[in-house]
Order: C-alpha cells, then sequence, then structure tokens
C-alpha cells in the first residue's frame, strides 16, 4: 500500500530551550534553538512552525537557516513583521519556544548540474545559507554560487570577498562573511546603495554573471531561488532564457503548516494538469516550470 501522506513520521513537535537571539539593522533577528529532533532531520529548503508568545495563538512559519544535528541546534532568521515576530524578538536565552518542524520538501540538487547558483532575496537568504552549508559538506563535489538581494541593511556585517568571481561586474565585490569563510563565492545586490553592491535586482546580477559563462559551463548549472514572488518568478525567467533547471521555495501565508487547512495551497502543472498543491508539506519547493 501506498503512503500518500510522506511527510508523517518526519514532523516533531518539541519545546525548543533558546541558545542565543542575536539582533541586526532592520528589525531583524537570528534566533538558535535547542531542538534536537527537528535539527536531526533538517533539510535546506525546510522550516520550522514557531510559537511566538503564548498569548499570540497562531504560529509563524520560519525558514531554517542552519541546523547541527550532533549539536542539536537549528538557527532561523526573521524580520519583524507584526506582534507575532515582536514578542518572538523578546525571547531570551534559556527560554521555550513550540517548534513544529522541520516542514516540507527540501531542495534536492542534481550531481549532473554540480554547478549549483543559489538567489536569495530578503527573508528568502536563510535556506541559501543552509544550502550552501549542505553542498559545502557534501564529499566537495559541488561548486556554488551565491547571489543575495535586499533593500534593507544585510543580516550580517558585510566585507570585500576575498574570492576573485570573474564574469562579476567591476566593484561588485561585498559577500556574505561566512560563505567567504567557507570558500563559497557571494555577491550582493540592493537598490539602497550598500558599498560593494550590485545597483540593481539580485536576479539580474546572476543573469549578468550566467551570460559571462561559454556554454559548457552553463550546461552544468542549477539554479535554487527563495524569496518574495516577484524575484521567484524573475529567477524562473533567467533560468527559462538560459535553459536551465530551477528550484524554488514558495512563500505563502500558513495557518496550519502541516497539509490540514489547505489555506497556502497553489495551483501547479503536474502531468494530468493544473491541480492545487499545499506550500507546507507538497512544498515549499517546486519545479520552477511547473509554477511560473
Amino acid at each position: 500500500m501506498t503512503n500518500d501522506k510522506p511527510h508523517r513520521g518526519t514532523i516533531h513537535v518539541e519545546e525548543g530551550v533558546v541558545v542565543e537571539q542575536r539582533a541586526y539593522p532592520g528589525d531583524q533577528f537570528v534566533l538558535r534553538l535547542e531542538a534536537p529532533k527537528c535539527a536531526a532531520r533538517a533539510q535546506p529548503g525546510c522550516f520550522g512552525h514557531l510559537t511566538c508568545d503564548p498569548a499570540v495563538p497562531m504560529r509563524r512559519p520560519l525558514s531554517i537557516m542552519r541546523a547541527d544535528a550532533d549539536a542539536g541546534w537549528v538557527e532561523f532568521l526573521y524580520k519583524i513583521v507584526g506582534d507575532g515576530l515582536r514578542h518572538l524578538a523578546s525571547r531570551r536565552p534559556g527560554d521555550t519556544v513550540s517548534l513544529i518542524g522541520p516542514i516540507g520538501q527540501p531542495f534536492r540538487p542534481h550531481p549532473e548540474r554540480p554547478r549549483t547558483v543559489l538567489i536569495g532575496g530578503g527573508v528568502g537568504i536563510p535556506p541559501m545559507v543552509f544550502l550552501s552549508e549542505w553542498l559545502k559538506n557534501d564529499s566537495g563535489r559541488w561548486n556554488p554560487m551565491v547571489f543575495m538581494g535586499s533593500e534593507i541593511p544585510f543580516p550580517f556585517r558585510t566585507r570585500p570577498s576575498k574570492l576573485l568571481v570573474p564574469g562579476i561586474p567591476d566593484g561588485v565585490i561585498g559577500c556574505m562573511p561566512l560563505l567567504d569563510d567557507w570558500g563559497i563565492p557571494s555577491r550582493l545586490a540592493s537598490f539602497s546603495g550598500f558599498a560593494g553592491c550590485y545597483d540593481g535586482f539580485v536576479t539580474e546580477l546572476a543573469r549578468v554573471w550566467l551570460d559571462s559563462l561559454d556554454e559548457t559551463t552553463r550546461n552544468e548549472i542549477e539554479i535554487f531561488a527563495c524569496g518574495p514572488t516577484p524575484m521567484l518568478r524573475a529567477a524562473a525567467g533567467v533560468a527559462r532564457d538560459f535553459d536551465l533547471p530551477c528550484q524554488v521555495s514558495l512563500e505563502e501565508y500558513m495557518a496550519c503548516a502541516v497539509g490540514g487547512c489547505a489555506g497556502c495551497a497553489v495551483e501547479v502543472r503536474t502531468p494530468e494538469g493544473l491541480a492545487m498543491k499545499r506550500v507546507c508539506v507538497d512544498g515549499p519547493v517546486f519545479d520552477a516550470a511547473l509554477v511560473f
């Protein structure tokens, strides 16, 4: 008998203990929770559903930015938008946060496309960090390139990259230090005039770099993207123009986040025709060509 609910048995409810809460400009925070059950199963692209405060009944879905199965912790990057996340930002080390996770289908890189291009915009940055770390730890067979965009200060202290990337416009040298230290090149884009950033959309920067590559190199590339829907649509357009496979992690409002309410359903093309798929458990990662 086939299992039509493959997520059963893989999602856990646990009381996560706040290990650390770091604040960044733009009302952004990185929350680290001791949550060993979630950490043991977390994969890039999955998310957690967190209770922000006992006084706030609705949980909030947050993408997992990093996870350490051995140490038993998971990290979430979020920006305060509303009272719920404002309450979450007040949590301090030792406090407990109810967590359901990990939820959702992860990114699935294909070995025949070892040159991975990761595009993250705003709160879509966390899955790109998680995927970068996963690629780094997977036998050294991947060659990632990461592009990040933000119109508010990045949730890290940017610096000039130590890694040379041919095909990047002159002066676009700002990077995420964590990725640079891992040996993974990254470049940043913004319309806000931040030093070392490309002045434009992050998808435009990715397009410029892809256009500098020869056909043989491009044939080894697969794109992964997470961010606001207009950015994902643009990323899908870049993939289509260069005839590249692309996986996108969708952002939708969620109530239950475990497939019960179907409030996050989106239209997806399937071999049988158009169908409604739940972003929480059928996604959030989908083939870009099937949703855009």
